[in-house]
């Protein structure tokens, strides 16, 4: 953990408004561009313009963003990232379209959708020759509602009798989920089944309906259950929505349009996917920066003193605690923890230090910036000393003039608002999961020590004369080696979120991630680092593809901890190296721009490749914009002489 202070006026930018525009106006900006017809003209400002939306602002959002096509918006902004999704449902679910539409438009993705036909679910997911499937779904939603059971229970009933039925759904589903593994490369995702009172107060006993609740329960559990088995599965748990107070059912589109799912049901369903999309599109978060006062405490520290700031013994105090709880729980996942104050530093070293209540530590911190510079200064310097791009962050402020600085200034940064009222914070923290995953691997739980050990390099470098000798004295050590079972999860992960280091961008969930390793043409190189400070763990990956004498690079990508130490041309140099030992006469790469990955566009032609025609078997990961590079093999680059790179493997398909 490091404490900065750093003197400098606060004095705000010329021109930046010091609050965002609340949702009201959002959403009426947005009608007026919906009215002119330049929505797909303006798509980059609707992620702003939805930041702060309330939920029926969204939902009105939703309803014009589903009118755009995807086609129109890619025409303005040809990167704009394209989440296909298929929903198919045993009722009527037409109003989630809209929801999507807003959810990913708040987060700066389109929508790209296929709904299927009424009360085809079992048909669509089955038939690889159905609608659903010739979408190419990147997330196929199979939406189940409580009448998937009732419809089938005969009168009278009893808990016995749903039970039975119960257990011939989920065996059903079971099926289905393994016939749609077979035939998809998408992810299929399920819900458990909510129990509304309507059917519960059919029964007029206690005992009765305290039965129907545990076989209802059980029945979700082993739902639950299904995502141990198959990787491709997601069951998104409707209980935590319903408990927040979303009704379950509309009784009068129930009965009038066999909508079986209530609107804002499938509102807060919406918001859940809206956090797998932004995971299968590498745009999770990876670091939560916090302000400090009236934000992890109460009061003005520098004012009030540490002995006189809330964390504990009041009500207000207790709320603050909580919110600490919560980080420090976030920040046990693999969530790197920031803290950006106007303040002094020793003030704030000496609080998160001393405070006898407080819950988070200097050490639960990677990095801890109080000073009374701008606050996206800060941020600047932030992703600077930890080597990742601002949209990796999440940044919460109670001061609306802070925010709005920030927003105006770096506009990619997630702000989180939070405001006077502590007992709010909690929620506007964990609202929108910005830290969503599909799954925690090792690397994730020692990511923060990794990072701190990153920031000790940074304190090393400042010892040397210059960059070689400064790597020199880092000692690193590379090993490569082929990706096995046990690698898939952290590789996927790699492939997930990603974006700097990362030549073609392809995103490969585990199930694909596997299906790549069954081909014997395919081979997938893991690297791992360590130097003086630790082990870096599994940093990078590299895919490769042989086709006769050719050695095809389909994608090369590194963890923006380690890049630029020289480890990435070691890698590239024992591939090259190891393919013309094996026989082969080239080794092909592709390299296919975004806005994050500039860094790496002169990768290949630095180390002795030149621009090629793609051939019939390169680009596969390209498009239009991509570029084929070509490497004859008759003189490689070398290892680095201060990195010692250990193979493990040899090159695919030799």
């Amino acid at each position: 953990m490091t404490v900065s202070s750093t003197t400098g006026s606060a004095r705000p930018a010329p021109g930046v408004s010091p609050a965002p525009a609340d949702g009201r106006r959002a959403a009426t900006d947005l009608l007026g561009l919906h009215r002119d017809g330049r929505i797909a003209a303006e798509f980059p400002r609707v992620r702003q313009l939805l930041a702060d939306a309330s939920a029926e602002e969204l939902a009105r959002a939703g309803r014009l963003l589903v009118q755009v096509g995807p086609d129109e918006v890619l025409r303005e902004h040809p990167s704009t990232p394209v989440v296909r999704i298929a929903v198919t449902a045993h009722g009527t679910v037409s109003a989630l379209l809209p929801a999507l539409a807003g959810e990913l438009g708040r987060h700066g993705l389109l929508l790209r959708s296929q709904l299927g036909t009424f009360d085809s679910y079992v048909f669509e997911l089955t038939d690889p020759g159905s609608s659903l499937h010739a979408h190419a779904a990147d997330l196929v939603l199979a939406l189940l509602d409580p009448t998937i059971v009732f419809d089938e229970v005969p009168l009278p009933w009893d808990p016995d009798a749903v039970e039975r039925v119960l257990d011939a759904k989920i065996s059903l589903l079971e099926t289905l989920v393994t016939r749609f593994t077979e035939i998809s490369r998408g992810t299929l995702v399920l819900n458990t089944l909510p129990l509304p009172r309507r059917f519960t107060a059919q029964l007029v006993d206690h005992r009765s309906r305290a039965r129907l609740g545990a076989v209802w329960r059980r029945a979700n559990a082993r739902l639950l259950g299904l995502t141990e088995r198959f990787p491709a599965l997601v069951v998104l748990d409707l209980d935590p929505l319903v408990a927040e107070g979303v009704p379950v059912t509309d009784s009068r589109l129930t009965v009038y349009a066999k909508a079986h799912l209530s609107a804002g049901l499938l509102a807060a369903y919406a918001r859940e996917v809206g956090h797998l999309a932004r995971n299968i599109t590498g745009r999770t978060s990876k670091a939560l920066v916090l302000d400090l006062d009236n934000t992890l405490w109460g009061g003005i520290v520098g004012d009030d003193g540490v002995e006189g700031i809330e964390v504990a013994g009041s009500y207000r105090g207790e709320a603050f605690r909580a919110v600490q709880k919560v980080v420090k729980q976030i920040g046990a996942q693999g969530v790197l923890l920031a803290a950006v104050s106007k303040n002094e530093a020793d003030v704030v070293r000496d609080a998160l230090a001393g405070h006898p209540e407080m819950t988070l530590r200097p050490d639960d911190f990677v990095r801890i910036i109080a000073n009374w510079r701008p606050k996206h200064e800060n941020l600047l310097d932030l992703a600077s000393s930890l080597n990742l791009g601002v949209d990796s962050f999440v940044f919460v402020d109670d001061s609306a003039y802070e925010r709005g600085l920030v927003r105006a200034e770096l506009p990619d940064v997630a702000v989180v608002a939070v405001d006077e009222d502590p007992a709010g914070h909690l929620d506007a923290v964990l609202r929108d999961g910005w830290f969503d995953t599909r799954e925690l691997t090792a690397e994730d739980r020692v990511r923060v020590r990794r990072y701190r050990e990153e920031l000790d390099r940074r304190d090393f470098q400042e010892g040397f004369a210059s960059i070689e000798e400064y790597l020199g004295g880092l000692e690193i050590v590379v090993r490569l080696g082929v990706a096995r079972e046990a690698d898939v999860p952290r590789v996927s992960q790699l492939t997930l979120r990603t974006n700097q280091f990362n030549t073609t961008t392809r995103r490969l969930p585990a199930p694909d991630l596997r299906d790549l390793l069954d081909r014997p043409e395919h081979t997938v190189l893991t690297i791992r680092s360590e130097d003086r400070f630790g082990d870096n763990g599994l940093v990078g990956a590299v895919f490769l593809r042989r086709v006769e004498g050719v050695v095809h690079i389909d994608n090369f990508l590194l963890s923006c901890r380690v890049f630029s130490r020289g480890i990435e041309q070691a890698c590239l140099a024992t591939v090259l190296e190891r393919a013309r030992d094996t026989g082969a006469h080239a080794v092909a790469a592709t390299y296919r721009p975004t806005a994050k990955n500039r860094i790496v566009a002169d990768f290949y032609p630095r180390h002795g490749f030149v621009p090629a025609e793609p051939g019939p078997a390169d680009g596969r990961d390209g498009g239009e914009d991509a570029t084929t590079f070509r490497h004859d093999l008759t003189s490689v680059t070398q290892v680095p002489a201060y990195v010692t790179l250990l193979d493990e493997t040899l090159v695919g398909g030799s």
